[in-house]
């Protein structure tokens, strides 16, 4: 049986690296995958637009709806759902994957990008999931994922960039004040966060360039933990914050050597992580 054949997936962002990857997994499952994103127009030091993503979704044997819209607007996020309704009918699983990221310490942080952080990252997560919850309810398999880390008062991932922790924590206090709210409805809403750092464009162009993604995996490893995730009972889980590793090895995949961006990888866990997991390798 497959638990994502023909399901509906809302996802914010997703024109590129591991909202992507996720798109492309769920599609191979034959989901229907409405992305809603702003890139309408190629970047010049980013590749893939939200059109280049929906092709990539239906070339993996997936449904796609390319939407170019802002999740900081909350209309355009409202009619945006509004169209993946009418064009598929309902919404059983919404991905909170759009994040703005920037290290600066609060001293050198400008109000313009805190603002961006908090914007995109904490109330965009609590703008989508909003305007998807009435259609949720209506599912009989219904999930909400946020991209998101695990909570901790550690005073090192305050340190330095406590306003992009803010915003991370952010997404998943509100993931998990879901899962307390729509226990009832069935409504199952959990966090994902990846054990190493994987290697996108924001490693790449933010994080330490390519001796950073030597150090990382890819995003394929953080796609398949969704799918596990995602194919599960909302009812049984919901309210959790995984690991992408730990996910994996509860599937029985331990052997995570095909993940590492390169042969030999000295991997680097990423931030709000704490340690390797002993269930999990860290090849």
């Amino acid at each position: 049986m497959n638990e994502l054949e023909g399901r509906t997936v809302f996802m914010s962002g997703g024109s590129r690296g591991i909202g992507l990857a996720i798109a492309n997994r769920l599609g191979r499952e034959g989901a229907r995958v409405a992305l809603m994103a702003k890139t309408d127009q190629p970047h010049p030091q980013l590749p893939g637009t939200v059109h280049t993503a929906a092709e990539e979704i239906r070339e993996a044997g997936g449904e796609a709806l390319a939407l170019v819209g802002d999740v900081r607007d909350a209309d355009q996020v409202e009619r945006a759902v509004e169209q993946t309704v009418e064009r598929f009918g309902g919404i059983d699983i919404v991905v909170n994957n759009a994040s703005a990221i920037n290290l600066a310490p609060i001293g050198e942080l400008e109000v313009k990008r805190f603002d961006l952080m908090q914007s995109v990252n904490a109330r965009g997560t609590f703008v989508v999931t909003r305007a998807c919850l009435p259609h949720l309810r209506e599912s009989e398999r219904a999930h909400v994922l946020s991209l998101s880390p695990p909570l901790s008062t550690d005073a090192r991932w305050l340190a330095n960039h406590a306003a992009y922790t803010l915003s991370k924590y952010g997404m998943t206090m509100l993931t998990l004040g879901v899962a307390a709210d729509e226990a009832g409805a069935g409504v199952g809403a959990n966090c994902l966060w990846p054990r190493t750092m994987i290697a996108t464009a924001a490693v790449q162009n933010l994080l330490g360039g390519d001796e950073a993604m030597q150090r990382s995996r890819t995003p394929a490893i953080v796609a398949d933990a969704a799918f596990e995730i995602l194919r599960r009972d909302p009812r049984d889980c919901t309210g959790n914050t995984f690991m992408d590793d730990e996910v994996l090895a509860e599937a029985g995949t331990t052997d995570l050597s095909a993940y590492a961006a390169s042969e030999d990888a000295d991997l680097q866990l990423d931030l709000f992580v704490e340690g390797w997991d002993s269930a999990a390798t860290q090849a």
